[in-house]
């Protein structure tokens, strides 16, 4: 959300941010390791979560020794977690320097055909610079445009997940020509009492490809608020509902796109035509030779999109990562770019290392509840990856606790800040992180937390993880 409400903000600046350190906060608390289990072991089986699944597995980095284990080799819902996964298989199969090429190709007297392949970052400003290239070439006419978007095989909506979750900013289709990360920003404002919310688009000509039904009200001031933005399934219908405070903030939110080609194609014409050059006419289509590349532009190293992926746990970027694994691969009859990626995944963690029988995945960025993963994978990933050549570049794709990503507002001002750099995930009824402990006062830490089946709240979920690894934290010699 942060990538998609700031676009005016660089990948290269998010990784300055990443890598910004503060010192922890200083306790006096300590725990011996004798004392562990019986800690942690109160937190799980506390009244309250009687009916909810644990599992956890704390090792030792040094020796390998465990710490602690609790149902470790057992199934789980991930969550987001799924996301060390990907993101380690890509790193070690494609390399931190890998990059993701759009091209524009002549097919013709004026035919241009732009192919993408599946680079999540792209954004406006990059469509800008392949029309200036194109200019700069002394084209100032396109009779075609061509968008070929068969990079990517399969469907643009993972089948498993689930349909709240597809019309969101973070459900967004994954296909090859990915723009503005496939969502429109918009804010919802109060009006005078009464009166419907009034809708702002981030992108005014978003107006033109909606149609609103607006079932919203402007109340008096200082009552409570909620709106409620979903788009429907069959077509481009937004739906704005609920209510906010003549006197309140406006509500900023995102949606995705329900065509995105159209969209791609849509805003690519606009930046040739802002830039002298005329379109005729616009098309989808697959299958071109591809001979003559007359424009392109690369997405940043992989090493940044590897910080935008698990720092703010981007799912599209995650889904891109699965499916750019199968790129030099070919796909047999019936099989989709993201089922090839899985096996790349798969049989690139197992030469790693990891047991390919503690994990089963059916995307690559844990929206699906058809997920199931045990701690012992998540560990273990994260064990091998500490000792691998690729450690810096992996680690430092992970929210630091206090810091930044999804951990800059948890655990600040606790023993955690500063030292644990670790994976959030959140579903509804599925938490979980794991990562790593760089203790002053003991050897380093990997762990892996997973709460499933619950009715708690997810903040009250999240306190107890984070009482654990607090806990985690005050670890000393004994």
């Amino acid at each position: 959300m942060l990538l998609l409400l700031g676009t005016h903000i660089s990948v290269n600046q998010k990784v300055v941010q990443a890598q910004t350190q503060v010192p922890p906060a200083t306790t006096t608390k300590s725990l011996c390791p004798a004392q562990l289990g019986a800690s942690i072991d109160a937190a799980i089986n506390r009244p309250l979560f009687s009916r909810t699944r644990w599992g956890i597995l704390v090792k030792n980095l040094v020796s390998d020794q465990t710490l602690y284990s609790y149902d470790a080799q057992k199934y789980f819902t991930p969550a987001s977690n799924v996301k060390l996964l990907t993101t380690a298989a890509a790193l070690k199969q494609l390399g931190a320097n890998f990059r993701i090429r759009t091209s524009v190709y002549q097919d013709g007297d004026g035919i241009l055909r732009i192919v993408g392949r599946g680079d999540p970052s792209l954004k406006n400003a990059q469509l800008t610079l392949l029309a200036k290239e194109l200019r700069q070439q002394g084209i100032t006419q396109v009779n075609q445009l061509i968008a070929d978007d068969s990079y990517f095989q399969g469907d643009i909506v993972p089948p498993s997940w689930q349909w709240e979750d597809v019309q969101a900013y973070y459900g967004a289709p994954v296909n090859s020509l990915i723009l503005n990360e496939n969502a429109a920003v918009l804010t919802v404002l109060p009006q005078t009492i009464g009166k419907p919310l009034q809708l702002k688009w981030a992108d005014p000509t978003e107006a033109y490809q909606w149609r609103v039904e607006n079932n919203s009200v402007t109340t008096q001031k200082d009552e409570p608020g909620l709106v409620e933005v979903s788009r429907d399934l069959k077509g481009a219908v937004l739906h704005l509902q609920g209510q906010l405070a003549v006197n309140s903030q406006p509500d900023i939110t995102a949606i995705a796109v329900f065509d995105p080609i159209q969209n791609f194609l849509r805003h690519f014409r606009q930046s040739l035509v802002t830039e002298g050059i005329s379109v005729q006419q616009t098309s989808s289509a697959s299958g071109g030779k591809n001979e003559q590349e007359v424009a392109a532009v690369e997405s940043p190293p992989l090493s940044e999109l590897l910080m935008e992926t698990n720092l703010n746990s981007n799912n599209l970027f995650a889904e891109a990562l699965l499916r750019a694994l199968a790129n030099k691969q070919q796909l047999a009859k019936n099989q989709t770019t993201a089922d090839v990626g899985l096996k790349v995944m798969r049989d690139t963690l197992t030469q790693l290392g990891v047991n390919p029988t503690s994990y089963s995945l059916v995307d690559g960025s844990g929206l699906s509840r058809k997920n199931l993963i045990s701690p012992e994978a998540l560990v273990q990933v994260l064990q091998l990856m500490a000792a691998s050549p690729e450690t810096k570049v992996f680690r430092a794709s992970l929210p630091v606790a206090g810091v930044s990503g999804t951990l800059k507002n948890r655990f600040r001002n606790t023993s955690a800040q500063g030292i644990v750099q670790a994976k959030t995930g959140t579903l509804t009824g599925a938490i979980s992180l794991s990562g790593y402990i760089d203790s002053p006062q003991y050897e380093p830490l990997a762990f892996s937390i997973i709460v499933n089946q619950s009715e708690q709240s997810v903040s009250t979920l999240r306190q107890a993880i984070d009482d654990i690894v607090v806990s985690l934290t005050q670890l000393h010699r004994c």
